[in-house]
């Protein structure tokens, strides 16, 4: 069925209009193709990542590469190529579903794969000429090359665009010379192409190139020693310094000043991607976790038994669900919009530019909620391991070591917070995004008098998705009177802007996994979705939680007197359940079907 400009929430409106959960796209709607690309990456990962885990951990950076040839050979580099340059050409969801299932194994591959992949090729398939993406992206896509993106300065971290990198444009007009230095360059030890973002002059923004790298002509690029880090100890991470290097006039990327703007495209490409590689991470540290709580024996009881355990693998269950839940919807829906884009005539360059950018909102929400998730998992499955778990001799120390960059790289999260809300507001002043409209009538509702009929909540998660009603109503009620007191110095109040993400981040999570149940319910039965429904519940009923105290937190700290007693009787309103769910038979529930398939089973 094609996609319609009317079927498709442009990005940020799942906040202001209804979805159906026939519009959802879920990891159960993987097609043929799709289900056997998933097959051949976790046949990869289970033959090439996994065992060799100690030595990706001894910090055998020699077999991160050599893996990394082995992912080209087996076109996994490729996916999201263009089929001119070398590619695959699949769509958006299968980028996606690789970079989920490739990724679970060590962070250190993880890593290296999302950089390459990622912000190492797209810079050149998005903004490169025709020639130079026949000269670069081929080599790209088949491993024969490795790419890195060089950004990060010392004094140039989330202000990406403060770097002091320079590029002076030669007498003659055919090159520019680069001096400066990067820092936590991923894959530097081993790649053959750089991505170098610089100043010309005094130009406001900095300017990308694309930067050859061959170890034997160096060109007046010198590599610091690999850092030492926390996790991924494999990756290669590397400073990098330029010294007169120089670059033909013919390698800038997209026009002069251009670099900021590639930047964060890339980026926003990066988190959605670094959240699907943060996906099977959570399913294989909860299946580890109960395969070792189904064995552990403890007062003569498996230690799965255990109400605490079992509070623990379902939390971990329903992290992980709502996580997958998200990002496929999110990555269907820039799958969709780069197609109708191409049917309106775009080229592809153009389609997946304008299709990612456009759902930039969803795209920080993801990189934000799943690598917290992935960290929460792998902190209970350390203390599920007890004493174990703090061991090298188990997977979960290296789990969580690192599970823990993924909420700093790729912009922090505190940065990812700010830009949802932030882009949100843009989009509603563009006209893109009816905020004004749908938060005059929540201040209506808020002077009118609330009904007191009691509902019927006889259907599947009829309740649960008036919450989820509610819950917009509660953001739009919060961010409108913060915008109505602060206007467009609202940016400036980061801790209020912080708390609004948090809102608009766990409706979107709890929507998407009520939906992706809702949709699986009617093709299959409640009975088969037991678990599902009890995952998608749970999740809900914490995100009704945090609406309630980051909505307080918000509404105590901008409105006073008359108004802050207003709000708060809102927030009351739009956060209390007719009938609550009864959240320790949901868990038991989740964890009951977790333990009896000794697996994450969704």
């Amino acid at each position: 069925m094609e996609a319609t400009e009317k079927d498709i929430l442009r990005g940020g409106q799942f906040l202001v209009k209804e979805t159906n959960c026939e519009d959802v796209f879920t990891p159960e709607d993987f097609s043929e193709e799709q289900t056997m690309m998933k097959e051949s990456v976790m046949e990869f990962n289970d033959r090439e990542i996994i065992p060799h885990k100690t030595r990706f951990e001894a910090k055998d950076y020699a077999l991160t590469e050599d893996v990394m040839r082995k992912a080209g050979d087996m076109g996994f580099l490729s996916v999201s190529v263009p089929e001119a340059y070398g590619g695959m050409g699949m769509g958006f969801v299968s980028t996606v579903l690789t970079c989920d299932y490739i990724s679970s194994g060590t962070g250190s591959f993880s890593t290296a794969f999302g950089a390459h992949t990622g912000i190492g090729t797209l810079p050149i398939t998005l903004y490169g000429t025709e020639e130079q993406k026949q000269k670069y992206v081929p080599k790209l896509a088949t491993g024969e090359w490795f790419g890195s993106y060089c950004l990060t300065e010392p004094g140039a971290g989330s202000d990406a665009n403060s770097g002091k990198t320079t590029a002076e444009l030669s007498a003659d007009g055919k090159s520019y010379k680069i001096n400066g230095q990067k820092m936590w360059i991923s894959n530097a030890g081993f790649c053959s192409l750089m991505i170098v973002f610089a100043r010309i002059e005094d130009d406001k923004n900095i300017t990308g190139f694309i930067v050859e790298y061959d170890k034997n002509k160096p060109n007046g690029i010198v590599l610091g020693e690999e850092e030492h880090k926390l996790g991924i100890r494999a990756s290669s991470t590397r400073q990098v310094f330029y010294n007169d290097t120089v670059v033909p006039v013919e390698n800038m990327l997209a026009g002069r000043g251009e670099g900021f703007k590639i930047a964060m495209n890339a980026l926003n490409v990066g988190r959605i991607k670094l959240a699907a590689a943060c996906l099977d991470s959570q399913r294989r540290i909860l299946s580890t976790a109960v395969n070792y709580a189904n064995e552990r024996k403890q007062f003569k009881t498996r230690i799965s038994d255990f109400g605490a355990i079992k509070t623990k693998l379902a939390e971990m269950a329903a992290s992980a669900y709502a996580g997958e839940s998200a990002t496929y919807r999110a990555a269907k829906n820039i799958e969709d919009r780069i197609a109708l884009r191409e049917a309106a005539g775009n080229s592809h360059q153009e389609a997946e530019l304008k299709g990612v950018e456009e759902y930039a909102i969803e795209c920080s929400i993801l990189k934000v909620a799943v690598s917290e998730d992935v960290q929460n998992a792998a902190d209970e499955g350390i203390q599920i391991f007890g004493g174990m778990g703090f061991s090298e001799e188990t997977p979960m120390e290296s789990a969580w070591r690192d599970a823990r960059i993924a909420r700093i790289y790729e912009g922090t999260n505190e940065i990812n917070r700010m830009l949802t809300v932030g882009m949100l507001v843009k989009k509603a002043m563009k006209g893109h995004v009816d905020l004004l409209g749908p938060a005059q009538k929540v201040q209506e509702e808020l002077m009118g008098i609330p009904s007191f009929d009691t509902p019927d909540y006889s259907e599947l998660f009829s309740e649960e998705k008036e919450m989820i009603k509610k819950l917009k109503k509660t953001f739009l009620m919060v961010a409108g009177g913060a915008v109505q007191k602060y206007g467009p110095k609202l940016e400036d109040h980061q801790q209020l802007l912080i708390a609004a993400a948090d809102i608009l981040i766990e409706i979107y999570m709890a929507e998407s996994a009520i939906l992706r149940t809702e949709k699986n319910v009617k093709r299959t039965s409640e009975k088969e979705q037991s678990a599902q429904i009890a995952m998608a519940k749970l999740y809900l009923y914490h995100a009704v939680d945090i609406v309630e105290e980051k909505g307080k937190e918000s509404i105590i700290s901008f409105a006073e007197g008359d108004e802050q007693r207003m709000l708060l009787m809102g927030l009351k309103r739009f956060t209390k359940y007719v009938n609550y769910p009864d959240i320790v038979d949901l868990r038991i529930e989740i964890a009951e079907k977790v333990k009896a398939e000794n697996k994450y089973c969704f």
